[in-house]
């Protein structure tokens, strides 16, 4: 389950506050938090996943609370429950698909079996660009092997930066169904923050961020 209570962030010592809305997702749920640019969405996104600290306030996943752990702590947690779909792939570009899936377990000192990564880019449909390097895969393909790297390390929280924002109407409902039942094979919670208004009826735990007003 994911929680935040009185979150707020600072980008500097003397910059103004940033607050936001308390968020709540259980166990195996799915949430969609939607604003407009500016509102803080991709903030509120590195606060949830521990990547940034927030000024105020506490981030739970799982009953464990972020704030209470060091970077380091953080980091492996990360590492070990929660995978991130990013908006822009970040792929390694002198690696093939399949071993930029294995990063994630490289990081956390493990090795990705082949034949598992292999399985979730067959369950994707991309299978065949196993061996490709990312730059070889048109922008719906980069988004399922985002997908499958989010998801290869079965975390328990999966949170997607605007999953759709450069896709058609048809790429847009076969990337959001494929995520929604990889993220439900995987026994996951799933958050998506996006400004892609077409989503806004698909979920029925949705948040709208407003523009932020930041109080010094």
């Amino acid at each position: 389950m994911l929680r935040t209570t009185n979150l707020a962030f600072r980008y500097e010592e003397d910059s103004p506050l940033l607050t936001f809305p308390d968020v709540e997702c259980p166990a195996l749920g799915q949430l969609l938090l939607l604003g407009e640019s500016g509102c803080g969405k991709t903030t509120l996104l590195h606060l949830l996943c521990g990547m940034l600290q927030p000024a105020q306030g506490t981030v739970q996943i799982n009953g464990q609370a972020l704030d209470r752990m060091n970077e380091a702590e953080r980091d492996a947690f990360r590492g070990q429950n929660v995978g991130i779909v990013f908006q822009k792939s970040h792929f390694l570009q002198s690696l093939t698909v399949l071993e930029n899936l294995a990063m994630p377990a490289f990081l956390n000192g493990a090795t990705l079996d082949k034949h598992e990564g292999i399985h979730m880019l067959e369950q994707l449909g991309i299978a065949h660009k196993a061996h490709s390097r990312p730059r070889d895969l048109s922008t719906g393909e980069q988004q399922r092997a985002g997908i499958a790297r989010a998801l290869i390390h079965r975390p328990s929280l999966v949170l997607a930066d605007e999953p759709t924002s450069a896709l058609d109407d048809g790429s847009t409902e076969a990337v959001i169904g494929l995520l929604e039942a990889q993220v439900s094979a995987a026994g996951a919670t799933l958050v998506i923050v996006t400004h892609d208004q077409r989503l806004k009826d698909r979920f029925e735990n949705r948040l709208v961020l407003t523009a932020q007003y930041p109080s010094v």
